[in-house]
């Protein structure tokens, strides 16, 4: 949906003409936004769940489509993954599992561990860095990543492995280029399946708020996170040993020209987190789960 209101309206117009064309049942809105509001209210299944109340008001001749209406955050969690789930509970769908888990495919499995076999790098005996995210001041900055990649490598002996995608390989070559130790280079190099493998191997996964972040803790790897403006409490990783790491707040702004406050996706708070206490969150994590990595009860 880019563009001018009448480029965005064509576009809105075509989806919503071919998802009707599947006729679909059931539409469960997670994004509770007024644009999919309107598409979950012309799509017109015969059953349709959004939140109640929902996350963004309902403006004036603005109506709530849904016909089945699930809480805000279910199972009593104000994490995401609850709200995410809370439709589920409505449709009375008896969930077993509330934690996310994704385990790589056997093959991929196999590709990883013959990837690390060629950089000499054994499972469960690496750190698996990630240094990008979707906007620029979700980005902890690369000279720190190295300074943190040296220190927790010198302490624990432990390999490093970066990893993100193809747009991310400056971010990656300066940490590199920055880094006493030597680090295996991964980044733009692996697809989704095979970046999961990768990151289940890894002893340790250190990066931003990210997507790899939250597929290494589904893969069950420990996690350091870093984050800004975004609360971990809602959007941290779940589901194994882990620290979210946020500066204090309110956030002292270091970057008034790139900072789009109050929107947690265009501030730069990460950049406050110093060296110091990312190490000793990594070492924390470590001696916690002791020589294996283990799943949170």
């Amino acid at each position: 949906m880019r563009g001018t209101t009448l480029e965005r309206a064509k576009e809105l117009y075509a989806m919503v003409r071919a998802l009707r064309r599947f006729h679909f049942d059931l539409t469960i809105d997670l994004t509770d936004s007024k644009t999919s509001r309107i598409v979950n209210g012309f799509v017109n299944a015969g059953t349709r769940v959004g939140y109640n109340p929902p996350e963004r008001p309902l403006k004036l001749l603005e109506r709530q489509p849904a016909n089945v209406f699930a809480k805000p955050y279910g199972f009593g969690g104000q994490h995401f993954v609850y709200r995410y789930l809370s439709p589920l509970e409505a449709l009375g769908v008896d969930l077993r599992v509330t934690v996310p888990s994704i385990q790589p495919l056997p093959f991929e499995t196999a590709k990883a561990l013959a990837l690390l076999g060629r950089h000499h790098i054994h499972p469960n005996a690496f750190v698996a860095v990630h240094a990008g995210a979707s906007f620029k001041g979700r980005q902890w900055q690369p000279e720190r990543f190295a300074e943190a990649i040296d220190e927790i490598a010198t302490e624990t002996g432990l390999g490093v492995a970066l990893v993100g995608g193809p747009g991310e390989r400056e971010t990656a070559a300066r940490i590199v280029a920055g880094t006493a130790t030597p680090v295996v280079n991964l980044v733009g190099t692996l697809s989704l399946e095979s970046l999961l493998a990768v990151l289940e191997q890894a002893r340790l996964f250190l990066g931003n708020e990210s997507g790899p972040m939250h597929m290494a803790a589904a893969a069950g790897t420990p996690v350091v996170g870093l984050f800004g403006l975004t609360h971990p409490s809602r959007w941290g990783p779940v589901g194994v040993p882990c620290i979210a790491l946020r500066p204090s707040m309110p956030c002292d702004c270091v970057a008034r020209d790139l900072c789009r406050w109050p929107d947690p996706s265009k501030a730069c708070c990460v950049w406050r987190l110093e060296v110091k206490p990312v190490v000793d969150a990594a070492r924390e994590i470590m001696a916690r789960t002791g020589l294996q990595k283990e799943r949170a009860v």
